[in-house]
């Protein structure tokens, strides 16, 4: 080896140690940055970096704030950030230290999702876009006629998909009597094939059968009604968002007759998606906490066993100390297999957080091609569909 080529080793090996004491260790507890949780640069709202064990050690248990111990200014442990900059520079030094998934990078097929979910998902197809979908707000599957059901705000609030993409039926025009819908936010597809709608416009829920006719409109004085899934008796669950309530409608969907509407559950802050398991009939709600100030807001994902006993619960904070930066769960549903799946409007991601005996697990199942995920439903064959709102369109990913 040349004198030139000795000097220019040593320079890089200087610069390289100077690199890992001054940018890649916390000027706090002066242990250096990794991958793994404790270890993390997080980003403080003023601009200095310190590990996240720093960062929930100087925070209040109760109200979690801290002063950034360099400019004393006051935050939230949850106002904090992934430093990507030093992530992407550890992986750069040391690459084989990618045990934590950056947000944003692509998912291989060769890594691991979670230890209980061994498919990887494949982009397959998608369909509707602006002018076919305008707005739309929630998907369901009918199993027995094998489409996919889409509300959205166009002339005919209700569009039915085959899953190639083929649009076979459409009903639901505001004002048209029999089968009016207004704002539809939510649907779902009962067991012998007929669609449900919650509709914010006339504060009901509204049934019709597969050709759009009417079958029964239920108000029973609710406030906003929300989220809807069909449980394993064919009952249907929906959630009342202002009135902090979960029900639970009986009907004989055919005849078009009520047989009961029961609350559940009638302590909820702002509930809205809402997912049934059909193997075990667990029950999971996402919640939106309101709070004072135009920046203030929060999501509680809350689990409850088929007859209604609390399993466990999650908020935004709880899961940024399982996944590096915050997540927004707009929509939930259970996988063939039981696991808890939720698209994330912030980070445009589909997340499995792991059936309800091991939640949250929290590992990312698509992190691309995503512009606002709003919904998501499982198929007969276990793939994914995602309702898209960004560009109005259902992406379908298949698993391998």
């Amino acid at each position: 080896m040349s004198t030139k080529a000795t000097e220019k080793m040593q320079i890089t090996t200087e610069l390289i140690d100077q690199t890992e004491t001054s940018l890649l260790e916390c000027k706090v507890c002066f242990e250096k940055y990794s991958q793994q949780k404790k270890q993390r640069p997080k980003n403080l709202p003023c601009g200095h970096v310190m590990c996240l064990e720093c960062v929930l050690s100087l925070a209040h248990p109760r109200n979690f704030k801290l002063e950034c111990p360099f400019c004393r200014r006051a935050c939230k442990s949850s106002e904090t950030s992934d430093c990507l900059p030093l992530l992407h520079l550890m992986e750069i030094l040391n690459p084989s230290v990618n045990n934590a998934l950056v947000p944003g990078r692509k998912i291989g097929r060769g890594e691991d999702l979670a230890t209980s979910v061994s498919q990887v998902l494949t982009f397959s197809l998608s369909f509707g876009g602006w002018g076919t979908l305008i707005n739309p707000t929630g998907i369901a599957v009918c199993q027995r006629s094998g489409c996919v059901a889409v509300a959205h705000d166009g002339k005919k609030r209700i569009k039915l998909f085959t899953f190639n993409g083929s649009c076979i039926q459409q009903f639901g025009e505001r004002g048209e009597a029999g089968n009016d819908i207004r704002y539809p936010t939510d649907v779902t597809v009962t067991l012998d094939g007929h669609i449900v709608v919650t509709d914010s416009g006339d504060r009901s829920v509204k049934v019709f059968d597969f050709n759009g006719r009417g079958k029964l409109v239920i108000s029973e004085s609710f406030c906003l009604p929300w989220g809807l899934d069909t449980m394993p008796q064919n009952d249907i669950i929906m959630t009342d968002s202002d009135a902090g309530v979960l029900y639970r409608l009986t009907a004989d969907f055919k005849r078009g007759e009520l047989k009961g509407v029961k609350k559940m559950c009638s302590n909820l802050c702002n509930p809205r998606k809402v997912a049934v398991s059909q193997t075990s009939g667990a029950i999971t709600v996402i919640e939106h906490m309101m709070g004072k100030g135009p920046s203030y807001s929060s999501i509680r994902v809350k689990i409850f066993s088929a007859d209604m006993k609390f399993i466990s619960q999650v908020d935004s904070f709880g899961l940024s100390l399982v996944f590096p930066s915050k997540i927004s769960a707009s929509a939930v549903a259970f996988s063939r297999e039981g696991h808890i799946i939720i698209t994330d409007a912030y980070n445009q991601a589909i997340f499995c957080l792991g059936k309800p005996e091991e939640f949250p697990v929290c590992k990312p199942l698509v992190t691309q091609g995503l512009s606002y995920p709003l919904a998501l439903t499982y198929t007969e064959d276990n793939s994914l569909i995602v309702l898209d709102s960004g560009d109005h369109s259902l992406k379908v990913y298949t698993t391998s």
